[in-house]
């Protein structure tokens, strides 16, 4: 696997690789416990190569929160096109915000907290469009739908995304057990 990777590394790939290999770990510890060397041993490849790719450990982790929230909004178009769009697939995008945290806690815990490069734009910003990601994009897309005025849709996305991150992390700080068909009554009943 080591020749592997150092192969995929001479062909450019070697950021994804150690991307790969973060979020593999993340799914086994927490971001802080992540380090930059075990990255690289993982990936087969020496600790002074993955700086030739992010300066430090900062800037690796919000590439990997970037990833996540890439792949927190993969898995919501992909609830949102099962249950045909509209006021379901709206209900179905929060529920799967819920599913992805539970099944990834670390990386979704990272995703929210990498700072503001990989975070959703601040609320209190003029401008909702502010930094973009998948998964914010389809919130602010579902919300439009529920309200064209502007203003009231940045408050139905505010108050979905209230609801489903609330939600997702007083299931990760063992606060409520929900099973699936409770979160989906919860959320669908925002």
């Amino acid at each position: 696997m080591a020749g592997d990777e150092a192969k995929k590394y001479h062909h450019g790939d070697l950021r994804a690789a150690l991307i790969d290999a973060g979020l593999g770990l993340l799914a086994e510890r927490s971001a802080d416990e992540l380090g930059l060397r075990e990255v690289a041993r993982t990936v087969g490849v020496s600790a002074t190569a993955v700086y030739r790719h992010f300066p430090d450990k900062s800037a690796f982790l919000t590439a990997l929160a970037a990833e996540g929230l890439r792949l927190l909004g993969a898995a919501q178009y992909a609830a949102s096109d099962a249950a045909g769009g509209g006021k379901k697939g709206f209900a179905a995008t929060g529920a799967a915000y819920v599913r992805f945290a539970i099944a990834n806690p670390a990386l979704f815990r990272l995703a929210f907290s990498a700072g503001p490069d990989s975070a959703p734009p601040c609320w209190g910003q003029d401008d909702w469009d502010g930094r973009d990601n998948d998964a914010f994009r389809l919130l602010r897309q579902n919300a439009q739908q529920v309200s064209p005025d502007d203003e009231a849709a940045r408050r139905v996305a505010l108050k979905a995304w209230a609801l489903v991150h609330g939600l997702a992390l007083l299931i990760l700080d063992g606060q409520i057990v929900l099973s699936d068909a409770e979160i989906d009554a919860v959320v669908g009943g925002m």
